[in-house]
């Protein structure tokens, strides 16, 4: 056997016939620890098998190479217990047991026999298997159709010449029913495929006899591809004897073989010719297993494939059966049979101690451990051979099943991509759920970072900007270097990443297809076999280029799964899972994403830290992939949430003079500093870039835009990075504190207000008239500092003030006037202390303020002497009297009105009889002035004249001097009596409509709503008289009663009673 083939078996010689024996071994059978042997001489022998007790270390799990003998054993292999001389007069041919009917089934001289398995007493001789070729034996355990209670039904099938001969048991009971089959030639292999199924090997091929409807089927072989005519329903194996015939061998024909394989499936062989099938005999889509020489039996020991070869070159092999590789070849001197143990238990454990024999030695064939076959083959490269005996083990017999086919298809993977077979490999760590470390691992510097393996030339620049644009990924890599020419990448990192011839050792190795077997006899299909480890070797430019595109989607795809599992804030989307017996570790269902150390200490392992480093390795390495060949699709990438390293997104992107994603991938991380720092810098034109790339950065207009979406938390911040603009261009920059964001409005208003005053007063009144008549903000602190601030300027002095001309401070005035009439928060007292008394600039404002605080005379004494504006004074009184009529709050926040304090009943003007109100307070200024003023009569008749009704008449006389016509009041006394006049008219009015509404009520009252029917039908009878209304007159009670309207004096019955369905009119008031 070759050194890189696999050691399933060890054969161990357990028994050997002496020289002095001259007779030769025709068939053998095994059950529990018995050994049957039958001999040409008609002998039985029947043996104890022991179990080998190994003096070595070397024991059954060793290897051996073959010629080579297994190490020796301390015990005897067996140990003879008696021997049936008289057993058989001729040679026995076949051996099989019926264990559940305790007997011995024999061929021998051309028939069956029955022999007791304790005593080998002949019980029955079968007189109708005379003649018999063959037999087959079954046993399963069959539920009943109508009570569903199971039992155990054993059959034996005999071959005698073209019939069939059938016998059962069912719980050890015979059946006296033999059915016999007729066949279409002589039986000549029998072999059962289910318990009501067996296979049938005749000269003309195989058929599928159903033993209970006794249907035979042809097992017919599929159609060869490609074959010009195919012949369609030839039966698999169909030969005749002239057909086979050769040279000195007369007509002999090559004798059909079946071998039950994995559940439910079989194999047919005849010559070299094979057919895989399945229990009701359909051909499976599986080819031929490439045998160089028709074998000289075949079976089946879980989970490989055995054909025994001629005497003449004494090999067994053993094969996958699902991929036909050969993976041993055991040499057998002379061997001409095998057993296999039937699996009628357990298929897991069948066959597991197969005999090989030959006419003087019968082997026994030590499996090794299937662990140890698995490491065997996986270090030996083959992974093929690996994943698929993984497949067909049963997870019991081996321990960490999931894990080693999960390593086993990374490492071919890995193979695959030294190929350069870069999708297929992708895929494969996709499916193995492959560690992300392990695959950026494979690539360069410029994507893996120091994660990576590769080999790079050291003259060469490690890394540059690809053109964007996207490689076949459908076709296989090409592995020559030098391919620039026809590359149209040019000089980008592609183009200059050549690869390098140079070995070293690494973690992977590279891998190569190569054919297994002995002297190039196996035709089976390539296997993945490493041929030496090194260091993966670097990329030309279209390899590179073809690389990552996989390497993107592979990363894409599994950032997506981590997103499931992980927030971008670093948090856990579920809880860990508890410790438990099926999970002691307490593992993770995502743990196959973290590469962990074989040696690792799971008890206080961070699985969230590690989980978050896979994520950011992805993401990083994501946006490294496609800032390399895909740079368009970066954005899409950093724009959004993601785990990217900052720092290396942050060195590619200025790297590359992408400054606008720089800032946008910045913001997304929540490094604002960084952010405000880089736009600082090209906004204040520092920056050393070329001026060209970055023009859309220069000014403070991304700065002021970036500042107002950063939260009130970050106040600190936005006040550090806000100061420049503000320098730079101060209205421009207050929109960081002025728009009409939520971020702007919620922040803290004594810090901006604070720091807006340490750059410039005039930007803090600006904030502060914002906060106060955009955002409604009633602080009083507020309003106190933005009347002081007002009051600060204008009574500064000129060149102090730096107003620009008269109009600014006209301005000044004016916001200041309207701060004092439409807020309330500010202290009245205080702001009247501080508004000069002679300065006409604050004449107005103190009028304002003493009005504020319900000084109404005082304040039309600054209207009517020291503005001398008669028109104000009067607005001022319309305002007043206005107010106190409607009652409105004491504070409105209002541009335009004077809304004076609520003025108290006592300056109200109440009629004839009422007390003196403001129009009386101003006519008094008017008519008796204080401290010697000029008495003012135009003004004063012309109040009378327009508000003489607001003006009671026994006050007003009082203070009109004697000496004024009469004809001067004209207007007055006329307004007066109109007054008079409209409020009699207005209680005329209103008593006449009180009374409608009245009148409208009792009508209600007694008569109830207007508009109530009544549906009077053909069916409804008169509740007095029973008859029907017809056309006669009707009375109709508020509760829907109706009666004849001559029956209302005779009494009146219910209403209810002549409720009709059908209607016949309908009559109302």
């Amino acid at each position: 056997m070759s050194a890189t083939m696999l050691s399933a078996f060890i054969a161990r010689p357990i028994v050997e016939l002496k020289q002095r024996d001259k007779s030769k071994i025709e068939s053998i059978l095994t059950y529990s620890d018995r050994l049957l042997i039958g001999l040409n001489t008609g002998s039985l022998r029947i043996y104890r098998v022991n179990e080998p007790s190994l003096s070595s270390e070397d024991g059954i799990n060793g290897s051996a190479e073959d010629g080579e003998e297994a190490p020796k054993s301390m015990t005897k292999p067996v140990d003879l217990l008696r021997e049936e001389e008289k057993f058989s007069r001729r040679p026995i041919q076949q051996l099989a047991i019926i264990k559940e009917a305790n007997m011995l089934v024999s061929l021998s001289d051309g028939c069956v026999s029955i022999h007791n398995l304790q005593t080998f007493t002949l019980q029955e001789r079968l007189e109708r298997t005379k003649g018999a070729a063959a037999f087959a034996v079954t046993s399963n355990i069959v539920k009943d159709a109508s009570t569903g209670i199971p039992s155990i039904v054993s059959r034996l099938a005999v071959a005698v010449k073209r019939r069939i001969i059938l016998w059962s048991w069912q719980d050890m009971e015979l059946d006296e029913n033999v059915p016999e089959l007729s066949m279409i030639a002589s039986v000549k292999s029998l072999s059962w495929a289910t318990a009501t199924k067996i296979v049938v090997g005749l000269d003309p091929g195989f058929v599928m006899v159903d033993i209970v409807s006794k249907e035979v089927t042809d097992i017919v072989k599929p159609g060869v591809p490609g074959e010009a005519t195919p012949q369609l329903g030839v039966r698999f194996g169909a030969v005749n004897s002239a057909g086979m015939g050769y040279m000195g061998m007369g007509g002999w024909v090559p004798k059909p073989m079946a071998a039950r394989l994995a559940e439910g499936e079989m194999l047919l062989a005849k010559d070299v010719n094979t057919l895989f099938i399945n229990t009701d005999g359909k051909a499976l889509d599986k080819r031929q297993v490439p045998w160089a020489l028709a074998p000289e039996a075949i079976g089946y020991s879980y989970p490989y494939m055995l054909a025994l070869q001629p005497p003449s070159r004494g090999i067994l092999e053993v094969r996958n059966p699902d991929t036909l590789s050969l993976l041993q070849t055991v040499a057998l001197p002379n061997a001409t049979f095998l057993h296999v143990p039937q699996p009628n238990i357990s298929l897991a454990h069948a066959g597991k101690g197969f005999l090989v024999g030959s006419d003087r030695v019968i082997w026994r064939m030590g499996a090794l451990e299937y662990e140890s076959q698995i490491d065997l083959l996986r270090d030996q490269g083959r992974y093929d051979e690996a994943i698929s005996l993984l497949g067909m083990l049963e997870e019991t017999l081996l321990k960490d099943k999931e894990g080693r086919l999960r390593e086993i298809k990374m490492l071919k993977a890995q193979g695959l991509f030294d190929q350069r077979r870069y999708r297929d490999s992708l895929d494969l760590f996709s499916e193995a759920h492959a560690p992300p470390s392990r695959v950026i691992a494979l690539y360069p510097k410029s994507i893996a970072g120091d994660l990576s393996i590769v080999q790079e030339a050291e003259d060469e620049p490690e890394t540059e900007e690809a053109k964007d644009g996207e490689g076949d990924t459908s076709k296989e890599a090409p592995t020559t270097p030098n391919i620039a020419a026809q590359s149209s990448i040019g000089r980008s990192m592609f183009g200059r990443l050549k690869a390098d011839a140079k070995k070293a050792d690494a973690d992977t190795a590279s891998i190569k297809p190569s054919r297994t077997g002995t002297g190039g006899s196996d035709g089976g299909r390539p296997s993945v076999e490493i041929t030496a480890p090194e260091k993966p070797k670097a990329f030309d430019g279209r390899d590179l280029k073809i690389a990552i595109n996989e390497l993107c989607a592979f990363l894409a795809q599994t950032r997506v799964q981590l997103q499931k599992y992980i927030s971008y804030d670093g948090t856990l989307k579920q809880p860990l899972p508890e410790r438990t017996s099926e999970n002691p570790e307490g593992k993770p269902s995502w743990h196959n994403y973290i590469a962990l150390p074989s040696d690792s200490d799971l008890k206080d392992f961070d699985w969230r830290k590690h989980l978050f480093e896979v994520a950011t390795l992805v993401d990083t390495s994501l946006f490294r992939a496609y800032m390399l060949a895909r740079p368009s699709l970066a954005g899409s990438l950093f724009r959004l949430d993601n785990f990217c390293d900052p720092d290396v997104v942050n060195a590619k992107l200025y790297e590359s003079g992408r400054y606008g994603d720089l800032i946008d991938f910045l913001h997304g991380k929540k490094l604002h500093r960084e952010a405000l720092e880089v736009l600082a810098k090209f906004g204040k034109g520092q920056a050393d870039e070329d001026a060209t790339t970055a023009e859309d950065l220069k000014g403070p207009q991304r700065t002021v835009g970036y500042l107002q979406q950063l939260p009130p938390e970050l106040i600190d911040l936005i006040l550090e990075f806000a100061k420049w603009p503000l320098e730079e261009n101060p209205d421009m920059g207050m929109q960081v504190f002025l728009a009409d964001t939520e971020n702007a409005e919620t922040l803290p208003r004594h810090k901006v207000l604070d720091f807006l005053n340490g750059i410039d007063s005039t930007l803090g009144v600006k904030y502060l008239e914002h906060i106060i008549y955009e955002l409604n903000d009633y602080t009083p602190e507020f309003h106190q500092k933005l009347l002081d601030a007002y009051l600060e300027r204008l009574k500064a002095d000129p060149e102090k003030a730096g107003f620009k001309d008269d109009d600014e401070k006209l301005e000044w005035r004016l916001r200041l006037e309207r701060l004092l009439k439409s807020s309330g928060q500010y202290s009245r007292a205080r702001a009247l202390k501080q508004l000069p008394i002679n300065d006409p600039t604050f004449f107005e404002s103190r009028a304002i303020v003493l009005s504020q605080m319900g000084n109404h005379r005082q304040a039309l004494q600054i209207y009517v002497f020291q503005i001398r504006d008669h028109a104000k004074a009067e607005e001022y009184c319309n305002m007043v009297y206005l107010s106190s009529s409607s009652f409105p709050s004491e504070t409105t926040l209002h541009h335009s009105t004077l809304t004076p304090k609520l003025v108290p009943p006592s300056l109200r003007d109440q009629g004839e009889d009422g007390e003196p109100g403001i129009y009386h307070t101003l006519l008094s200024l008017y008519l008796t002035p204080p401290g010697g003023q000029e008495v003012q009569w135009p003004p004063a008749l012309d109040l009378l004249s327009k508000h003489g009704a607001r003006l009671p008449a026994s006050s007003t006389l009082d203070i009109i001097p004697p000496t004024l016509p009469v004809k001067e009041l004209e207007n007055y006394f006329r307004g007066r009596i109109r007054s008079a006049n409209t409020a009699m008219n207005e209680d005329r009015i209103r008593a006449r409509l009180e009374g409608v509404v009245k009148g409208d009520v009792e009508e209600k009252l007694l008569l109830g709503v207007r508009g109530r029917k009544v549906v009077v039908g053909e069916e409804r009878l008169c509740g007095v008289c029973g008859k029907r209304f017809g056309g006669a007159a009707v009375r109709v009670y508020p509760d829907g009663g109706v009666t004849h309207y001559g029956c209302v004096r005779g009494g009146r019955g219910s209403g209810a009673a002549g409720v009709g369905k059908v209607g016949a009119g309908v009559r109302g008031w």
